[in-house]
């Protein structure tokens, strides 16, 4: 499914979807002293910390194609059927895709399989109640991704003990993500700003965007969300979960 997903709609997706320099530094953190990582729907590269040694697993050939120079090796493959050897990589890491996996508890079993030490996974939480996009324009955005995002238990039900961080999105945000554009609403009128963010694919836009157009232009917008502007950073129900492998073994011994 991501495959076929993302062939149709990477196209130009790495000129919106840029790494926040933020973010990344937190994914970093996350990985700890980890030398070597297995991203998993790697994409095209964001966030791989080029520090370490990274080794990249993508099902689309668009994603793939557009990764630079500077990125890590890719091979093409799905997260349900890593082809590595048990423990081959200190951490597995996977950014704001496990959402998009058919299977994603044999995909998640994967991830723990073959890291040494820790699972990094950059998610959102479907017990959150989202924000102003898809609570007024785009409710059915919830409806569609609160049963993909696998809950924060299930996670560790699939990979085990976790710790978990909130992660507020900055305001102003490079990486165009569903949550990126909180506090600029106009971005959402930019078809090629929604083109990068996979759950536009599977909706018709029109009505909510019409809808957004009109409250911006009279001020119908601001009045309900204005003091969001003066903020430098929002919780908008995105997480970092952090699995221990090690850990995870000695529950499993």
């Amino acid at each position: 499914m991501s495959q076929a997903l993302y062939d149709r709609i990477g196209i130009g997706y790495s000129e919106y979807r840029r790494p926040d320099k933020r973010i990344a530094r937190r994914i970093d953190g996350a990985l700890g002293r980890s030398r070597s990582v297995l991203n998993v729907g790697a994409g095209a590269g964001s966030y791989e910390p080029r520090s370490r040694f990274v080794v990249a697993v993508e099902p689309s050939t668009e994603m793939i194609r557009q990764r630079s120079r500077r990125a890590a090796h890719a091979i093409q493959a799905c997260a349900d059927r890593l082809p590595f050897h048990d423990r081959s990589f200190d951490a597995a890491l996977a950014i704001l895709t496990i959402h998009h996996w058919s299977h994603r508890d044999q995909g998640l079993a994967e991830m723990r399989r073959v890291a040494r030490d820790r699972v990094v996974i950059f998610t959102w939480d479907p017990e959150h109640p989202g924000f102003w996009l898809v609570q007024d324009y785009f409710p059915e955005i919830l409806a569609i991704d609160r049963p993909n995002f696998p809950s924060l238990r299930e996670i560790e039900k699939a990979i085990g003990p976790t710790e978990v961080l909130a992660l507020p999105i900055p305001a102003d945000c490079s990486d165009g993500f569903l949550g990126a554009y909180w506090r600029r609403p106009e971005a959402y009128l930019d078809e090629r700003a929604r083109g990068a963010i996979s759950t536009f694919s599977t909706i018709d836009p029109a009505v909510g965007i019409a809808r957004l157009r009109r409250d911006l232009e009279d001020g119908t917008w601001s009045d309900r969300y204005g003091a969001l502007l003066s903020l430098p950073e929002l919780d908008i129900g995105y997480r970092l979960v952090i699995g221990d492998a090690r850990l995870s073994e000695a529950c499993d011994a």
